[in-house]
C-alpha cells in the first residue's frame, strides 16, 4: 500500500511539474490563441486520467496479491523481496520519466536553443562592455563640438516659424469650425527633443501637441488604468475618455437605476435628456454607439478641419502645406518653392483633469501606439512634465552640465547603428527616460562639464543592466520622488511602476535584435565619434583605436 501511494505522489508531482504556470516563459511569447492553449489542457488531463485509472487498477491488484499472500508466510517472503526490487524499478523508471518531461518543455517549440542563446548573449554583453575603450574627454570635446553643435545652430529659428505658422493655421481652424457643434481647439504646446534641445539627427521635427475640448454643455471625464478599475496588462498607460452633459452626475441619478412609473418624474432630468441618439454621439467624435471618444474620428475630424483652415490661409503663404505620412495622421510638411522642406507633427491630445498629462491619440514616428487595445483607448504623455523636469534640475547644475550632451551623444550612436543594422526595439524616448534616472540618482556636481566621458559610461552602464533585466520603468509612474514643484498628480505617483521594456518579455525577436545592435553600438563607439572627429594630437588620442574584445 505505500509503494502504490508513493507511485500515486510520482504521478501527481510529474502533473504539478507538467502545468503551464509552474514554470512560465518569462522572456517566451504570448500564446498564440486562447483555444489551443484550452485544447492542450483536455489534452494533457486526459492522459492524466488514463495514468490514475492504471495505477488505481495496480493497487488493487496488489492489495488483492497481498490479502492471498498473508496465507502463505513463506511464499510472502519470497515475494516481498521481488516486490521491492520491482518497486525500485518502478520508483526509478517514474523519476527518469519526471527528468524527460523536464527536458521536453524546455525542448518544446524550439525554446530549449533560444533559452541557452540568450544567457551567452547576455554573458557575452557584459564582458563586451567591459573590454570597449571609451574616448578620452578631448575626442568626446571634439566630437561634440564639431558633430553635434556644428548640426544644431539652426533649431531655434526652426522651432520660431513652427511656432507662428502653427499658432496662425489654428486660428483659421476656430474660424472655419462649427462653436455650437464642433470641437473647441486650445493653443499648441512644444514637446519633446526639439523642445529639449538634445535632438541630432535630422530631419529636425517639431512636435506640437494642440488641446481640444467638447462643445457646451459637454465635457469629457476620463479614466485611467490607475484610476482603480482593474487594467489588464496590456493596457497599462492608456484611459479611456467618456463625453458626458456637463450637468449630469458623476455617480448617476437614480433614475436610470430604478423604473419610475408612468406618473413620476425625474426633477434632476426632463425626458429628453435621458436618453440620446446615436447620430448625435458620432458627431461628438465617439465610437460607434458608445459614449467613448475615438481616436481615429479624431483624428479625421482634425485633418479634415487643417484642410480647410490651410484653405483659408493659403494665399498669405508662398510655400505648400500637405500632410507627409499616412500612419502618422497628424504629421505635416511645408515645401518651399526652393525645393527645401520643413516637417512637423501637430497631434491633438486631451487634458487630463486639471493636470498637464495628456492622453494623446497617436505618437508620431514611434511604435509607442502601435498596439492599441481599442481606438477608444488613448495614451498618457507626461511630456510637459518631462520638459519642466528637466528645466528645474538643469537649475542645480553647474554651468555647462553634461547631461544634455550624454543624451545628445547617445541619441546619436543608436541612430547611427541603426542605420547601419536597421531598426531595434529601442528608441530616443528610452535613452531620455535613462538620463532622466541618473538626474535624479546622482548628485549635481556629477553632470560638471569634465565629466562627460564617466556620465557616458554611467548611462551606457545603467542601459545595459535595464536591457539584460528587460526592465526600464517610466520616469514619472510610480515614483514617489518627483519634486514637489513640478505639481505632478499624486494618483501616478502612487500607481505600480509601468515597465517601457515590456515588449521585450513578449517579443524575443525584438529583444535579441535590440541586444544585437547594443553590442554592436558598443563595438563601433570609437569608430563612429573619430569619424567625426577633427584631428588631434596622437599623445592625446593613444588609446582611442584600440579596442579589446
Amino acid at each position: 500500500m505505500p509503494v502504490g501511494i508513493f507511485r500515486v505522489c510520482l504521478v501527481v508531482i510529474t502533473a504539478i511539474v507538467n502545468h503551464p504556470l509552474l514554470f512560465p516563459k518569462e522572456n517566451g511569447t504570448v500564446p498564440e490563441s486562447t483555444e489551443e492553449i484550452i485544447q492542450k489542457m483536455k489534452e494533457r488531463e486526459e492522459s492524466l486520467r488514463l495514468e490514475q485509472l492504471r495505477l488505481e487498477r495496480e493497487i488493487a491488484e496488489q492489495e488483492a496479491t497481498q490479502k492471498s499472500l498473508e496465507k502463505a508466510p513463506q511464499v510472502v517472503e519470497e515475494s516481498k523481496e521481488e516486490k521491492v526490487r520491482w518497486d525500485m524499478w518502478t520508483a526509478l523508471s517514474m523519476v527518469i520519466f519526471l527528468l524527460i518531461e523536464l527536458w521536453r518543455q524546455d525542448f518544446q517549440e524550439g525554446n530549449w536553443q533560444d533559452t541557452g542563446g540568450e544567457e551567452d548573449d547576455m554573458a557575452v554583453l557584459g564582458k563586451a562592455f567591459k573590454g570597449v575603450t571609451f574616448p578620452d574627454k578631448a575626442v568626446l570635446a571634439s566630437f561634440y563640438e564639431k558633430r553635434i553643435l556644428g548640426t544644431t545652430g539652426d533649431m531655434a529659428r526652426m522651432r520660431e516659424m513652427v511656432e507662428g505658422f502653427a499658432d496662425d493655421l489654428l486660428e483659421a481652424l476656430r474660424s472655419v469650425c462649427n462653436r455650437d457643434a464642433d470641437m473647441e481647439v486650445e493653443d499648441c504646446m512644444g514637446v519633446g527633443s526639439m523642445y529639449e534641445n538634445w535632438r541630432v539627427r535630422k530631419p529636425f521635427v517639431c512636435d506640437l501637441i494642440v488641446p481640444f475640448a467638447p462643445p457646451e454643455p459637454y465635457c469629457f471625464r476620463s479614466q485611467t488604468w490607475c484610476s482603480g478599475d482593474s487594467f489588464p496588462p496590456d493596457e497599462q498607460g492608456y484611459g479611456t475618455i467618456k463625453v458626458c452633459r456637463a450637468d449630469e452626475d458623476v455617480t448617476g441619478c437614480i433614475c436610470d437605476k430604478t423604473k419610475l412609473g408612468e406618473d413620476m418624474l425625474c426633477l434632476l432630468h426632463s425626458q429628453a435628456n435621458t436618453t440620446r441618439p446615436s447620430s448625435e454621439m458620432e458627431d461628438l467624435l465617439c465610437f460607434k454607439n458608445t459614449e467613448y471618444l475615438d481616436a481615429d474620428q479624431v483624428m479625421k475630424w482634425f485633418q479634415i478641419a487643417v484642410t480647410k483652415a490651410w484653405n483659408r490661409i493659403s494665399h498669405k503663404y508662398e510655400f505648400d502645406l500637405s500632410f507627409s505620412l499616412l500612419d502618422s495622421p497628424g504629421a505635416l510638411k511645408i515645401k518651399f518653392r526652393s525645393g527645401k522642406s520643413i516637417a512637423f507633427n501637430l497631434t491633438p491630445v486631451v487634458q487630463y483633469e486639471n493636470s498637464d498629462v495628456y492622453f494623446i491619440s497617436h505618437f508620431p514616428r514611434s511604435s509607442l501606439a502601435a498596439d492599441l487595445p481599442s481606438s477608444t483607448h488613448w495614451f498618457l504623455t507626461f511630456a510637459v512634465y518631462e520638459r519642466r523636469f528637466i528645466q528645474l534640475v538643469s537649475k542645480t547644475l553647474p554651468a555647462n552640465a553634461c547631461h544634455v550632451s550624454c543624451l545628445q551623444i547617445l541619441s546619436f550612436l543608436h541612430g547611427k547603428q541603426c542605420s547601419l543594422t536597421g531598426p531595434s526595439g529601442l528608441t530616443n524616448y528610452h535613452l531620455k527616460t535613462v538620463m532622466l534616472h541618473l538626474l535624479q540618482a546622482r548628485p549635481s556636481q556629477d553632470w560638471a562639464p569634465g565629466k562627460l566621458e564617466a556620465r557616458l559610461q554611467d548611462m551606457l552602464k545603467f542601459l545595459e543592466k535595464c536591457l539584460h533585466e528587460k526592465k526600464l520603468y517610466h520616469f514619472f509612474i510610480g515614483n514617489g520622488k518627483v519634486p514637489a514643484e513640478l505639481g505632478f498628480p499624486i494618483i501616478f505617483q502612487r500607481a505600480e511602476p509601468l515597465n517601457l521594456f515590456r515588449p521585450f518579455v513578449l517579443h524575443r525577436d525584438v529583444y535579441r535584435k535590440t541586444v544585437d545592435t547594443f553590442h554592436e553600438m558598443l563595438r563601433n563607439m570609437s569608430a563612429l565619434i573619430n569619424e567625426y572627429t577633427v584631428h588631434i594630437p596622437l599623445a592625446q588620442t593613444n588609446g582611442i583605436h584600440k579596442e579589446s574584445l
